[in-house]
């Protein structure tokens, strides 16, 4: 009897330890599939009212909408509020190709156009993505 408890326990440990790598190896490749991009964008001082609350209308839409649209971060500079930065986050690059034909994402584009000075898109690749998790949850538990 002990040795078939012994035997059951190494069976345990086994299969712990292949779902362990098999999770391990899981995340990496999401990790890799991750898209991560920074858009710079310098807005016409006439229309910096407007577009804010079209960016503010698209963005929303996109986190609430789309499951492959983990962040559209939009900010400012302080000190010149017509350069805007946007940190967007997207689960692939599917998903990413998939949110350039949604509707909001459409209206915002073709509204936006004759607002835009200056477009570029700077894509990043992350550094330590297990922390960003960290970052989101965080956030949910409001800051604990």
């Amino acid at each position: 009897m002990d040795k078939v408890i012994v035997c059951f326990q190494k069976i345990v440990i086994s299969l712990i330890l292949i779902i362990m790598l098999v999770s391990c190896s899981a995340a990496s490749a999401q990790q890799k599939e991750i898209m991560v991009r920074i858009s710079e964008i310098e807005i016409d001082s006439n229309y910096l009212n407007e577009y804010k609350a079209i960016l503010k209308e698209e963005s929303e839409a996109s986190v609430r909408l789309e499951p492959g649209v983990i962040s559209i971060f939009p900010m400012y500079q302080k000190e010149t509020p017509t350069e805007v930065r946007i940190l967007e986050i997207y689960a692939s690059r599917e998903a990413y190709e998939s949110h350039l034909k949604t509707p909001h994402f459409q209206h915002y584009k073709t509204t936006t156009l004759k607002m835009v000075k200056s477009l570029k898109l700077v894509d990043m690749e992350t550094i330590d993505a297990q922390t960003m998790t960290k970052i989101f949850k965080k956030m949910e538990k409001g800051g604990k």
